[in-house]
């Protein structure tokens, strides 16, 4: 390789993982980041993507770009199909017209929460709404589109931006002094950051040899699981540290809350293979949480 800085290509610019993996890239002389976003870039509609991105010059390309209205989904699957899938198959093309691996960023929710373990790999998937077929489809897309392709299905991301389970409680906070939260759904709660190292990780295997050699699939999320309960209790408590206004958290059933989209029961994600592959293992997710937490004002 020249000692050119490696071209990052990643879609969309205020999602929380672009903006995580632009401030990781910030302050590094050897990586250069590029935001393929709208206007110039919709992923609404994916006629020409494949070109643009290719017109970039890509060293990699990151398709961190989605349609994540769970709920909303059902009413606009073909809207969510057409980002999640089409699109994704597009800058996939892109990618490869212009010599460069891809990275697809997908989620638990291809699985149905019913296995009773932290899903691997290869075992099977069965999404139970819109949002979860869509990025399913996504996978597909990518692969066909890019032999050069690493998807790393993640869960649960929150961050210090864009809107998250994390940003949604602390602004219940404010206002509410209970707050009801679900505590028999468990899964990996991910920081943004997580994520984004992850990439980086994955990056320079990626430009440093045959990137064939590590294609394929494979699962990031924050060490550890918790239900939404527990993640809430966590969030409080070191916001309470903060000296923040903190609520009372009572334990509800997924029948107390019911909403339009079914999630998965149990959606933890085995990482083991990631780790062993890229070398790099995801913190335990409350130091994640409480990282994230001091960018927050409270």
């Amino acid at each position: 390789m020249s000692n050119n800085p490696v071209r990052i290509v990643v879609t969309g610019r205020k999602g929380q993982v672009a903006r995580a993996l632009e401030e990781r890239c910030v302050a590094r002389d050897d990586l250069e980041l590029v935001h393929a976003a709208r206007p110039d870039f919709d992923m609404a509609m994916p006629e020409g993507l494949a070109e643009k991105i290719a017109a970039l010059a890509p060293d990699i390309v990151v398709n961190a770009a989605a349609y994540t209205a769970v709920d909303q989904a059902e009413s606009e699957p073909d809207l969510a199909m057409t980002i999640n899938a089409n699109a994704a198959g597009e800058v996939a093309r892109g990618a490869h017209m212009g010599g460069a691996p891809v990275i697809q960023i997908s989620t638990d929710y291809v699985f149905n929460g019913t296995l009773g373990r932290p899903y691997r790999e290869t075992d099977p998937v069965a999404p139970l709404g819109v949002y979860g077929r869509s990025k399913l489809a996504g996978e597909q897309a990518v692969a066909e589109a890019n032999p050069d392709h690493i998807v790393l299905r993640t869960s649960w991301v929150y961050s210090p931006f864009g809107n998250n389970f994390v940003q949604t409680m602390l602004r219940l906070a404010e206002t509410k002094d209970e707050i009801g939260v679900v505590s028999d759904q468990i899964g990996s709660p991910t920081s943004a950051y997580v994520i984004a190292d992850g990439i980086l990780a994955v990056a320079k295997p990626l430009t440093a040899q045959d990137a064939g050699d590590v294609s394929g699939l494979y699962h990031l999320a924050g060490a550890g699981s918790a239900s939404w309960f527990e993640f809430a209790q966590a969030a409080f408590s070191f916001a309470a540290e903060a000296g923040a206004k903190t609520p009372r958290v009572r334990a509800i059933s997924t029948a107390d809350y019911p909403t339009v989209a079914r999630r998965p029961a149990d959606s933890r994600l085995n990482t083991a293979l990631f780790e062993t592959t890229f070398g790099y293992s995801p913190q335990e997710w409350r130091q994640s949480l409480a990282e994230v937490l001091k960018r927050f004002d409270i």
